[in-house]
C-alpha cells in the first residue's frame, strides 16, 4: 500500500534555501552592499539634514593627511565664541560668497570691540591664510567620510534632486520584482504537486 501525501491548499510553500557556497556568498555580498549604501546615505544625507549641517567636498590637498582630496566633510553650524584653536572650520573665502575653505584654526584674536578674528592654516600648507572674521565662518567640521566627496562633486544640485527619488523608485521596483518572482515560484510549485 502506498500513501500519497498531498499538500493542504492553505499551506504556503517554503522558500528555497541557498544550496551552494556561491549562493551564500552572493547573498552575503548583496546584503553587505545594501547595508553599506544605507549607512552611507544615512551619514551623508539624513544625519546632516536633521542636524542642520551641510556636506562639503575637500577639493585640494591643503588639509592632507587629515582630510585628503575627495573627502566629504559634514560642517555643523557653530557660534564663533565656541571655536577653539585646533578646530577645523569651514569659512567663506570672501564674505557673502559661496566658495568655502576648510582649514584648522591656529590662532584667535579678540578685538577691542568684542569681535573675533581667526587665523587658519591648512595642515599641509607652509603659511597661514589671511585673517577670517566671524561672519565668514560657516561652521566646524563635525565628521568626514573619505572618498565620498568625489560622488558629491560629480553631482550638481539639479542631479541630486532627481537621483535620490530615482534610486528609491528603483529599489521599490526591485522589491516588486522579488514579490512577483516569489509568487510565480509558488504557483509553479503548487502546479507540480499532484
Amino acid at each position: 500500500m502506498t500513501a500519497v501525501m498531498s499538500r493542504s491548499p492553505g499551506r504556503r510553500s517554503r522558500r528555497r534555501r541557498p544550496e551552494t557556497l556561491l549562493e551564500y556568498i552572493g547573498i552575503g555580498v548583496s546584503a553587505g552592499l545594501l547595508g553599506l549604501v544605507l549607512l552611507l546615505a544615512t551619514v551623508a544625507i539624513v544625519v546632516p539634514r536633521l542636524a542642520g549641517a551641510v556636506p562639503v567636498t575637500i577639493l585640494t590637498s591643503s588639509m592632507e593627511p587629515t582630510l585628503p582630496p575627495g573627502t566629504l566633510v559634514v560642517v555643523k553650524p557653530v557660534a564663533a565664541a565656541d571655536i577653539r584653536v585646533g578646530d577645523v572650520v569651514t569659512y567663506q573665502i570672501r564674505s557673502g560668497q559661496p566658495e568655502v575653505i576648510s582649514h584648522r584654526v591656529i590662532a584667535i584674536t579678540h578685538s577691542t570691540t568684542g569681535g573675533l578674528t581667526f587665523t587658519t592654516k591648512g595642515d599641509n600648507n607652509a603659511k597661514a591664510d589671511p585673517p577670517v572674521i566671524a561672519d565668514q565662518v560657516r561652521g566646524e567640521v563635525w565628521y568626514s567620510i573619505p572618498l565620498l566627496g568625489y560622488v558629491n562633486s560629480a553631482l550638481d544640485q539639479g542631479q541630486r534632486s532627481w537621483i535620490l527619488p530615482a534610486v528609491g523608485i528603483l529599489l521599490l521596483a526591485y522589491a516588486g520584482f522579488l514579490i512577483v518572482r516569489g509568487a510565480v515560484a509558488a504557483v509553479r510549485e503548487r502546479a507540480r504537486v499532484p
